[in-house]
């Protein structure tokens, strides 16, 4: 029985010697050098085989939100499939899967050099872009402040945010929302006066994100996967009134079932419905 040897996809890494058994004779140089080098650091006292894991999940996880895949960043990075995903958190309910403390040094320094130009799409959805933006925003940071860190000019942000709430399927380049996802990262959770602002627009900042119910960076931060995902509706500063009308109003406008059938289908009486819906008519227009 004979085996084959695949041809290796490159040869700019040390795999096309390790997993395909490649010998030309620059892949059998680097191969040496790279032992070398490894050597005179275990000598020194200097070689780690395995390190913190939090900076190659943090990269991973911006790479992610501007809409790469797993799949993308472990081609690009040259690494099993496996080693990106066991950086991500489970996304079956339920399931519990070890997370990741520490990762292979080789593996981390190829998935940390990998770029957003080598597996960020062109364009993504703006979605979650907007949904940070609107986070710092809502925390009382200035728009003029949150600029700098996010490599956008203020008006930019401005103009993205007032727009994302009229056009449905907006999008920002992937380069865009990295840079966003990154500031969100640094400024998340932050004293806004830290940065440069100062007490007034702070309370500027906080109003307008309250006069919108835009939710603020610790309110995403109990549900980490869904500011990306379009499907998550956050009930962020509602009541329970107001949310029993929004699905009300879904089941009549949507479904076509009449106030009396919406009623048995949340289980709750007519007059109930009646006033609540009044309630929220009467907010509405005030």
């Amino acid at each position: 029985m004979t085996t084959t040897t695949r041809e290796a996809p490159n040869h700019n890494t040390l795999t096309c010697y390790t997993r395909y058994k490649c010998r030309l004779p620059d892949c059998v140089e680097r191969y040496r050098a790279n032992e070398r080098t490894r050597r005179r650091q275990q000598r020194r006292g200097e070689y780690r085989r395995l390190i913190d894991a939090s900076p190659v999940r943090e990269h991973v996880q911006q790479l992610l939100a501007t809409g790469a895949s797993p799949r993308a960043i472990a081609v690009r990075a040259d690494v099993a499939g496996r080693v990106v995903r066991d950086l991500l958190p489970a996304r079956r309910a339920g399931a519990r899967t070890p997370r990741k403390y520490r990762v292979l040094a080789d593996n981390a320094a190829k998935i940390l050099a990998v770029t957003p130009d080598d597996v960020v799409p062109q364009y993504v959805p703006a979605l979650g872009s907007v949904r940070r933006l609107q986070a710092l925003v809502a925390d009382g940071m200035p728009m003029i402040y949150i600029a700098p860190h996010v490599d956008l000019y203020p008006s930019y942000i401005s103009d993205l945010l007032w727009r994302a709430e009229e056009l449905d399927n907006h999008q920002v380049l992937g380069t865009t929302a990295l840079g966003i996802n990154r500031g969100y990262s640094h400024l998340s959770g932050k004293n806004p006066l830290r940065y440069g602002a100062t007490r007034k627009s702070k309370a500027l900042a906080r109003s307008l994100g309250a006069s919108r119910n835009w939710p603020t960076s610790k309110y995403w931060a109990r549900f980490p996967d869904a500011i990306d995902d379009p499907h998550f509706t956050p009930e962020y500063k509602f009541t329970q009134a107001e949310i029993l009308a929004e699905e009300t109003r879904w089941l009549i406008e949507t479904a076509g079932l009449t106030r009396t059938e919406a009623a048995e289908r949340l289980g709750k009486h007519r007059s109930y419905i009646d006033r609540v819906l009044g309630q929220t008519d009467l907010k509405a227009a005030a």
